[in-house]
């Protein structure tokens, strides 16, 4: 009865948990550990949530004795306190995180697959977890031969290929520092990225396939070469280099040289809970991307949760997210090592040679878990795939969802055209943090539209302008506790004042995440876009997911940016300075004029009568960011005065010239 009125009091359930397979899922075998083991009854999610934010040092010490986190010193104590930002986690305790994506354990053995590895023309290697341990222990004793030791940095410019992740695995195991950059990225991103960490091996791809053509990237690794003084050693993967400069050495040389004495031994580095593990970055739009730090302990706890106990990941699972090496996602689908699955690592386009190329990937690799983004999701519906009626999905227990608010309809889509016993795990977290505040889990449902629930150990709400937490309603999405995932620094900020400025200067003591969100009676969420592109019209406050949501439901609009150019904060001044402006980029055969009735309807009568776009402007494309986020607050700056330079760096654009070509539409005077 409980459960019936529930749902009731929200939108439509679209998938329910299966009372068959729910309660062997690891949340509910973790319910149980706490049950037997610290006499805590917590069988319901938002009990067991309650918990874990109310009593932080319980519920991470929890999480590290529940999967046997090895510590190689144990910690002194799990939490210095709860004062945001300064505290510190897990005090002296040394541990490594490649350890645990490698060690062998019930579930994990040595012969259990660990990879597999497919690219665009069909090609396909698969490691078990010894082949994977015997390859990271190769380059590792070829890292340390180079001379690469504790704390330095090594780098990659190269697609999501297996010699990246041997790479990222070996360095971690001797304690350097890593960083990685998708080979589409310009020469002025990479280096502008790169050049800051000051880093000792460059590890590149010449050249790489997508979308069914070969792309030459040799130049821009040239001039990686040049530019970053640093280097010891660039090492290349694939290609017939013959270059005899001996600071250029092929992948194949470095793993021979790693086996040069005889079979190299693996061995891990025990480091500080937040010593350096890799460095990730912000878009950058402005100024040089902000690199962002995390550490080894962080890491490793937040991933062992999020993977093992909101994914429900584990031994015999199968586990893909499409991303490049240049997306926390990346960073993110390595953990499925932690938890004993095998990681599905995909180098190519996820429309090539056909639109549905991800839908087919889940079949040939068996997947449980296929993650994408919403973008990927919409553009499917658009087309009017149906997956579903072509392929045996049967085994596809669950779709990942972020990068930008899923519309209510692509959940419909998901559900009818993938299939009714697939999961829709719609997350929202950011790069920050390198994982998902709001998210999915195993024994809740999923309402249509809505984020299920907060993930474990996240002490996520909505507040209002002074900093109160509110519910149902819209507010900013706000940490008011902290997170071992937490950065431990920004790169290069030495006294913190820019991590203290970045996150927590808006509202002291929280955590500031910069997302409009609203957290239900239920404890379901919903996001609305970033807080700093809000559409503020006579002060009636719309995130800009919401106007995406109504229109890019017409099939005539295949992708869309809105952009308000007025800067009232008043709820008396209803006739706001500025423009209301929405750019469409519109499906072939569909005109602006015809459309444009329908769209102001639509927005009249779903969002407000103050939400009507003032002016619809057809372009050609959206400009993103490098990680495919639409460039709402350059344009917007740009289009209120901002000069080009200022408002915007093109290298952190993936298609500069959609900016200027849309800028300059926007501009141009009024007929």
């Amino acid at each position: 009865m409980k459960q019936h009125l529930q749902d009731h009091l929200g939108p439509p359930v679209q998938w329910r948990p299966d009372p068959e397979t729910a309660p062997a899922s690891m949340l509910t075998q973790f319910s149980g550990w706490l049950r037997e083991h610290r006499g805590l009854e917590l069988t319901e999610y938002r009990a067991l949530y309650d918990w874990s934010v109310r009593d932080l040092a319980g519920f991470w010490g929890a999480v590290a004795e529940f999967f046997d986190v090895a510590f190689h010193a144990p910690p002194g104590h799990i939490l210095s306190g709860t004062a945001m930002p300064g505290m510190e986690w897990f005090v002296e305790a040394k541990l490594n995180y490649a350890e645990h994506a490698l060690r062998t354990e019930p579930g994990k053995t040595d012969n259990d697959l660990a990879v597999i590895a497919l690219d665009e023309s069909g090609e396909v290697e698969r490691l078990s977890y010894g082949q994977l341990r015997g390859r990271v222990a190769a380059v590792r004793q070829g890292l340390l031969d180079l001379g690469v030791g504790h704390g330095d940095r090594i780098v990659a410019f190269a697609p999501n290929r297996a010699e990246v992740l041997i790479a990222f695995l070996a360095t971690a195991s001797i304690g350097a520092v890593w960083s990685s950059c998708s080979p589409e990225f310009g020469p002025r991103a990479v280096r502008d990225r790169f050049a800051q960490l000051e880093p000792r091996v460059l590890i590149a791809v010449n050249s790489y396939r997508y979308g069914g053509r070969d792309i030459d990237v040799g130049p821009i690794v040239a001039a990686l070469r040049r530019e970053l003084p640093s280097l010891r050693a660039t090492v290349l993967i694939g290609g017939d280099q013959t270059d005899s400069d001996p600071g250029l050495i092929r992948w194949s040389e470095l793993e021979e040289l790693g086996r040069k004495a005889g079979p190299p031994i693996l061995s891990f580095a025990p480091v500080d809970f937040s010593h350096p593990l890799w460095v990730l970055y912000s878009s950058g739009t402005t100024g040089l991307p902000k690199g962002i730090v995390h550490g080894h302990g962080g890491m490793l706890l937040e991933h062992l949760k999020a993977v093992g106990l909101q994914a429900d990941l584990g031994p015999g699972q199968r586990f893909a997210w499409y991303t490049t090496t240049g997306w926390m996602m990346w960073n993110f689908l390595v953990a499925g090592l932690l938890v004993g699955c095998t990681i599905v690592l995909y180098d190519g386009s996820p429309v090539y040679p056909v639109p549905g190329a991800l839908w087919q990937l889940a079949v040939d690799a068996k997947l449980d878990y296929l993650g994408t983004s919403a973008a990927y999701l919409q553009a499917c519906e658009k087309r009017r795939l149906r997956p579903a009626d072509e392929l045996d999905l049967s085994r596809l227990r669950a779709v990942g969802s972020t990068g930008s608010p899923l519309p209510p309809h692509t959940f419909d889509w998901v559900s009818d055209a993938v299939g009714r016993h697939v999961q829709v795990c719609s997350i929202s977290g950011g790069t920050d943090v390198c994982t998902a505040f709001l998210g999915a889990a195993p024994t809740v449902p999923v309402w249509r539209g809505e984020l299920s629930c907060r993930a474990l150990g996240a002490a996520a709400a909505a507040v209002d302008a002074t900093g109160t937490p509110v519910v149902d309603q819209m507010g900013e999405l706000v940490l008011t506790a902290p997170m071992p995932c937490m950065p431990v620094a920004l790169w290069g900020d030495v006294d913190g004042s820019r991590m203290r400025e970045t996150y927590f200067a808006r509202y002291p003591g929280m955590w500031a995440h910069g997302d409009w969100v609203r957290v239900t009676p239920r404890g379901s969420c919903v996001v609305y876009g970033r807080s700093d592109a809000t559409l503020n019209r006579g002060g009636v406050r719309m995130g800009t997911a919401e106007f995406y949501r109504v229109i890019e439901a017409f099939d005539e609009v295949v992708d869309s940016l809105v952009i308000d150019t007025s800067s009232s904060a008043s709820a008396d001044d209803v006739s706001p300075a500025g423009e209301l402006l929405c750019f469409v980029v519109l499906a072939p055969d569909s005109l602006l004029d015809e459309l444009v009735p329908a769209l102001r309807r639509a927005l009249r009568a779903q969002l407000s009568p103050r939400h009507v776009a003032d002016r619809f402007i057809a372009v050609d494309e959206i400009p993103v960011t490098l990680s495919g986020k639409k460039c709402e607050i350059p344009v917007k700056r740009i289009l209120t005065g901002t000069p080009v330079s200022e408002a915007v760096s093109r290298a952190s654009l993936k298609n500069p010239e959609a900016l200027e070509a849309l800028c300059e539409r926007a501009l141009r005077p009024v007929s």
